[in-house]
């Protein structure tokens, strides 16, 4: 009966009572333990209902697609530094050192497969079917960030060539020139005389035996940062970055324990044992991966950190507020001739995620209140002079988000009760905003 209701007790306090504490009036570190435990809890629902681990099932059919199409572009890159075979297999031996034998095999069978594509005598079209294949991957991958971030704005088809290629470009390059750099300074006879001192000595060879992590933890961190069409503030990519590093880190460890222990499923599935196990280490790198990016959008969005899922959802007193604040901040730049807000830079400024900012600047958009800069991501100003937007304009455009309803309105049954009702807010609203235009509150109030 005690073991009952303890279970009965903590379960109330996951649901109830963690919620419900005031994280002001703790001090520092009790407020890190309960948004930490908030964290955990929201975590654990999420993954409970089957998102991320659907998204990272999908990645591992995408990466199948793609692996060999990517490393072909990087490995043709590198050969013309002499340094394909000491990046691309030292890389993929590291990634897949969890299937023991099994990871080298596979990694020289990618080897095998990268170099007999031939990127040279692929032709034009040949090179532009590979070139879109890589990017058509990377777009899932970003779309799969982009749902964890809220964001539903994908970048426009020039950025995903400009950004993914030159990344898969430029990135072995730089790569290369980090292994050329540390193996120059390790040599270096400055460093060999501080390495001699202790204990400069010792940490020395700690921080070269952490380096995995370190250097997993910053790969990371520049997903984070990097594939989210939104910016993201680098202490919260850091810090989902250093999580599922070692997340990463620790399930290799056990997911080598387990490959040792499975010879069963060889005897079972034959020669398919070693594609099962690469599909499994690869779910659970997505896994692992998309929950580091959760973690990240929590970090920055911790007022997100809610008991409820759709607690997201913004209410229709929210999202009127938000309509005013928006129109604010666009009218205030236009008439003191500042630079034009993005929908970037006013989900950071008032500290929401891009989504919900999206959604009310295209009905602002829709209802001819705003309109979009040629910039890309687009700026925002407004459609016409701030003198002649009316306040209840802006409340219009968020309370009949389209004029269509109005006509299902009509037909809909009338009660002259409520008739009343509705006619009186009307009216209410109309006395209280009166002839007030958008100049008003802008001249009201100075912006910091």
């Amino acid at each position: 009966m005690n073991v009952i209701n303890a279970k009965q007790k903590m379960a109330d306090f996951f649901r109830r009572d963690l919620w419900e504490i005031d994280i002001l009036s703790l001090g520092r570190y009790k407020s890190f333990a309960v948004r930490s435990l908030r964290l955990l809890n929201v975590a654990i629902s999420e993954f409970a209902e089957g998102q991320l681990t659907l998204r990272a099932m999908s990645l591992v059919y995408t990466t199948l697609l793609a692996i060999v199409p990517v490393l072909a572009i990087s490995f043709s890159v590198l050969k013309a530094f002499g340094m394909h075979n000491e990046v691309i297999e030292p890389f993929l031996l590291k990634f897949l050192a969890p299937l023991g034998n099994k990871g080298e095999e596979i990694t020289f069978r990618i080897i095998d497969f990268v170099e007999n594509m031939k990127v040279g005598v692929l032709g034009s079209l040949g090179l532009g079917m590979l070139i879109y294949t890589v990017v058509s991957a990377i777009q899932k991958i970003e779309k799969s960030f982009n749902t964890i971030w809220r964001i539903r704005r994908t970048r426009s088809l020039a950025r995903r060539f400009s950004d993914y290629v030159s990344v898969i470009l430029i990135g072995p390059v730089l790569i290369f020139s980090a292994i050329g750099l540390t193996a120059s300074l390790m040599n270096a006879s400055i460093v060999q005389k501080i390495v001699s001192i202790e204990p400069f000595g010792t940490l020395f060879y700690f921080a070269i035996e952490k380096s995995p992590y370190l250097i997993v933890c910053a790969a990371f961190t520049f997903l984070y940062i990097f594939i989210p069409n939104t910016k993201v503030k680098f202490r919260s990519a850091l810090v989902g970055g250093i999580l599922a590093g070692i997340l990463w880190e620790t399930a290799g460890w056990a997911f080598a324990s387990f490959v040792v222990k499975s010879t069963r499923y060889a005897a079972i599935y034959s020669g398919f044992a070693i594609l099962i196990m690469f599909m499994i280490w690869l779910y659970l790198s997505w896994l692992i991966l998309l929950a580091g990016a959760q973690v990240s959008f929590y970090h920055q969005y911790p007022h997100f950190l809610t008991a409820k899922k759709d607690a997201f959802g913004l209410s229709n007193r929210l999202r009127e507020r938000l309509a005013f604040l928006i129109m604010y901040l666009i009218g205030y730049n236009y008439y003191h001739d500042k630079q034009p807000w993005t929908y970037e830079s006013i989900a950071g400024h008032l500290e929401l995620p891009v989504d919900p900012v999206c959604d009310v600047l295209a009905l602002l958009k829709r209802n001819a209140l705003v309109i979009e800069t040629g910039d890309d991501p687009p700026g925002y100003v407004p459609a016409r002079d701030i003198e002649t937007i009316k306040l209840k304009d802006i409340l219009d455009t968020v309370r009949v988000a389209e004029k269509g309803p109005l006509s299902i309105e009509r037909r809909g049954a009338s009660i002259a009760g409520v008739d009343d009702v509705i006619k009186s807010l009307d009216n209410a609203y109309d006395k209280t905003l009166g002839e007030r235009v958008l100049k008003d509150i802008v001249l009201s109030n100075q912006m910091t």
